[in-house]
């Protein structure tokens, strides 16, 4: 005797019990692990503020050392000599040593000096946070601009005086003096922040943190349910 077979259910009825069913109420479906947003991602991350604050801290810092070497351009700066005569009563300056280098030195010495201190402040930057980002390298540019412009002012103000008809009565006819502290090649205003960036990126790309590798979590899958890796 043989039991009785039940028949299959109708195609229908399949469709039915194998179709999608909506999640219970309260019920909420967990998201991909890909999908998952922890919250400090994004420009207004407590990150990037962290960063935005760490460069402004390092924008005034380097700007303000720009006094330091205002003093030292003032100090080791070639001064030029000058002369005074006078002729109908009217004084006239000229060049004490008409085909001396010393007006190429003062430029000179204010671009080598602003190299070292865009490379000392790099340094000082990248030993204090070991790690690259827009906002520091910014500071780096623009606190190294600002620190240039400071020590030309500065170092103009601690040179020889900028009357030089009055310095030229004071010191007397014939008497050799110093001319004002000035500085022709403006562009060496900009050796300042460009050592501080090349030598800062350089750093970073030698010794900065390396992104770890990424691999896929055992078992993982992606959306349509293939394994991943």
């Amino acid at each position: 005797m043989t039991a009785p077979l039940t028949p299959p259910p109708p195609p229908h009825e399949q469709s039915s019990q194998n179709s999608w069913q909506p999640p219970a109420a309260g019920h909420v479906a967990p998201a991909p692990h890909d999908a998952v947003w922890h919250g400090t991602y994004g420009q207004d991350g407590p990150g990037m503020k962290t960063e935005v604050r760490e460069a402004a801290v390092v924008t005034v810092v380097v700007a303000l050392a720009g006094a330091l070497l205002g003093a030292l351009w003032s100090w080791l700066a070639p001064h030029v000599p000058l002369v005074a005569d006078v002729v109908d009563k009217s004084w006239i300056v000229y060049f004490s040593d008409s085909e001396g280098e010393q007006a190429i030195g003062v430029d000179g010495t204010f671009t080598l000096l602003a190299l070292g201190f865009g490379v000392v402040s790099a340094l000082a930057v990248f030993l204090w946070r070991r790690r690259g980002g827009v906002p520091l390298v910014v500071a780096l540019g623009v606190g190294g601009l600002l620190g240039s412009l400071l020590a030309w002012k500065v170092g103009m103000w601690l040179g020889p005086a900028h009357d030089v008809i009055a310095h030229a009565k004071a010191v007397g006819k014939g008497v050799v003096f110093s001319a004002p502290l000035k500085m022709r090649a403006k562009g060496a205003l900009l050796a300042w922040p460009l050592a501080a960036l090349v030598v800062h990126l350089g750093l970073m790309a030698l010794f900065g943190p390396r992104d770890p590798e990424s691999y896929p979590e055992p078992g993982a899958k992606d959306p349509y349910g293939a394994p991943l890796g």
